[in-house]
């Protein structure tokens, strides 16, 4: 699993992960193999279920915005990592950008429960989901070499 504490070290094309606890070293070979991957999508698939719920007159606007912002930031990873063996810091730029979606969902899901949308449980789910993505996606960034 990949936590604040995993190193990610790559070489010859081939990025590993040591996570800290566990000091057993498994290699990453697609952009599914993190968990922080497989966290923003999960959550992009609730919100997209959640934005057919929405008011029609959101369709173009909020609906749309929190679909795209959402989904982006599985789609920077999934680019990001595909471009890494051509440029390292490529993916650590799709990775910031990932970050920018993420923190931008936070506000997002707020409007969502300001304009009465979204229930509080619900919004503090996603709000603390979307907080701890960014902070595995700067943690990335930042054993990245």
């Amino acid at each position: 699993m990949f936590t604040a504490n995993t190193a990610i070290t790559a070489s010859g094309g081939q990025m590993t992960v040591d996570s800290g606890q566990e000091k057993k070293r498994s290699a990453i070979s697609s952009y599914e193999d993190f968990t922080v991957f497989e966290r923003a999508y999960q959550i992009s698939l609730a919100i997209h279920k959640f934005s057919l719920t929405l008011p029609k007159i959101e369709t173009f606007a909020l609906a749309d915005q929190i679909r795209r912002a959402s989904k982006s930031i599985c789609a920077n990873i999934a680019e990001g990592y595909g471009k890494q063996k051509q440029s390292p810091a490529e993916f650590k730029r799709f990775l910031n950008i990932a970050i920018g979606s993420s923190d931008e969902m936070r506000v997002w899901v707020r409007y969502c429960r300001d304009l009465g949308y979204l229930e509080n449980t619900l919004y503090e789910e996603w709000r603390a989901e979307y907080q701890s993505i960014s902070r595995m996606l700067q943690s990335l960034v930042n054993k990245l070499k």
